[in-house]
């Protein structure tokens, strides 16, 4: 009990270092999950037939709601928030039911189930943090590997320009995006200490710098964006509850704690901190707690987002202080247009490049994870990890794969982080029960033992 306080209560600011790199390595954060931010309010807006005004005030409520939430879980106590440095992000996964539910039923309904699901996550977030037992190392550490290969297709679609986009693939696009990763690849090898740390963030501003010389670069969203907007409860209509939306929300929910669970196990074992049952419980509440804020503001669902655990990896800043910066540099963007129309300067195609590299150390942190702590020489394991890895990337590549099932099945379905995890989970409980079986010890690591 002495450890779980001393966890909660370490100290969050590093005071040795230079506030400037702090700023740096915070607004780094920022950039590297601001296009996955600021896309799902553009999809869902444009489905729905909003207009410039209300397009632009979705934006902005959502940078704001993804800082709010962000600081809800950094500031960690013994009621929410998990203490460790992760930001959140409205959920990707939401996008299709938020369109179907706002085609059906209205605005109105959309954030009603919103703030349902919320409430649902907070209620019972003691019982999904008392489900730790299911997620042994062979299940987080394949769990990761899968978050982190099924966004690889994300993070190349947004190199050769966006999916969907007239200039998709265009020799400009690549050329930036490709770039960026090289610039990234480079600073790594050669750069040291702070500059090594905030390799993503020179990588955006050249590539930014560079779109700008090539003719690559559209000013159209600073000229049009205001200077101040306040946040307004209920913009579009009072929530209205129903239950096949609020159903389809929840589901949508559980996926989102599904995702978060991989994402805080993968950063306890960066930041050397054994996560609990109550850790777990503590986090899924400040998620909940987001996802109601979301509602009631008319933003949306929140979870983890995986590229900043690959940023942190990269970077190897490991301290809360930067996510704090982070989630007070969101909140003010939420509040002034104008600077989040600075960040959306930034091409398409040079945050992909970037996200290569991110979504690519999120994979190499699962790889270590089921090399470290779990005994590669049972077969049991090597066939959990095989058929997990197997179906979450499947699906992940076939998206039709279950358009015969009913919407509300497919929500599940056609996650692959949710099915290769499902199948992780289960695959564990057939064939190693609620038992964990450490690795033997490597030779050199029994040396190292009894030299000690």
């Amino acid at each position: 009990m002495e450890e779980q306080k001393q966890a909660v209560l370490e100290p969050i600011f590093d005071k040795r270092r230079n506030p400037g790199k702090t700023f740096s390595l915070g607004l780094q954060h920022v950039l590297a999950m601001y296009a996955g931010a600021i896309i799902v309010p553009l999809i869902v807006g444009n489905a729905l037939g909003l207009t410039t005004e209300q397009l632009t005030y979705l934006i902005a409520i959502d940078l704001l709601a993804c800082g709010v939430a962000t600081l809800l879980q950094v500031f960690g106590n013994k009621y929410f928030g998990i203490g460790l440095p992760v930001m959140l992000g409205c959920a990707f996964q939401a996008v299709g039911p938020m369109i179907i539910i706002g085609q059906q039923h209205g605005l109105s309904a959309i954030y009603g189930a919103i703030i349902a699901s919320g409430l649902f996550v907070i209620l019972f977030s003691g019982l999904f943090g008392k489900l730790i037992k299911v997620f042994p190392p062979v299940v987080t550490g394949s769990v990761v590997t899968i978050i982190g290969l099924t966004l690889i297709p994300v993070a190349l679609n947004d190199l050769g320009g966006g999916q969907g986009s007239e200039d998709f693939g265009s020799a400009l696009n690549i050329s930036l995006g490709f770039g960026v990763l090289a610039f990234i690849i480079l600073m790594n090898r050669f750069a040291k200490g702070f500059l090594r740390s905030i390799s993503v963030l020179l990588g955006l501003i050249l590539g930014t710098i560079a779109a700008a010389l090539f003719g690559g670069l559209d000013l159209t969203p600073l000229r049009e964006a205001g200077w101040f907007r306040a946040p307004q409860p209920f913009y579009f209509g009072t929530p209205e509850f129903k239950l096949m939306p609020v159903l389809t929300m929840i589901l949508v929910a559980i996926v989102s704690v599904a995702e978060s669970t991989g994402v805080f196990m993968a950063l306890g074992k960066i930041v050397d901190r054994d996560i609990k049952s109550k850790d777990l419980a503590r986090g899924y509440r400040a998620e909940g707690l987001a996802i109601v804020v979301g509602g009631i503001f008319n933003s949306f669902p929140y979870t983890t987002y995986s590229q900043n655990v690959g940023l942190i990896q990269m970077s190897r800043v490991k301290t809360r202080d930067v996510i704090v910066v982070a989630g007070g540099l969101l909140v003010l963007i939420g509040f002034v247009p104008k600077i989040a129309a600075l960040t959306q300067l930034v091409p398409t195609s040079v945050l992909g490049g970037a996200m290569v590299a991110l979504f690519g150390m999120v994979v190499s942190s699962g790889i270590r994870m089921l090399g470290d702590q779990v005994d590669l020489n049972r077969h049991e394991n090597l066939f959990i990890i095989a058929c997990s890895v197997g179906m979450g990337l499947g699906v992940t590549t076939v998206p039709g794969l279950f358009e015969s099932l009913p919407e509300n099945f497919r929500i599940l379905a056609d996650n692959g982080i949710v099915v290769g995890s499902v199948t992780a989970i289960v695959l564990n409980l057939i064939f190693n029960g609620l038992k964990y079986t450490k690795p033997a010890m490597k030779q050199g690591d029994a040396a190292e033992g009894h030299a000690a």
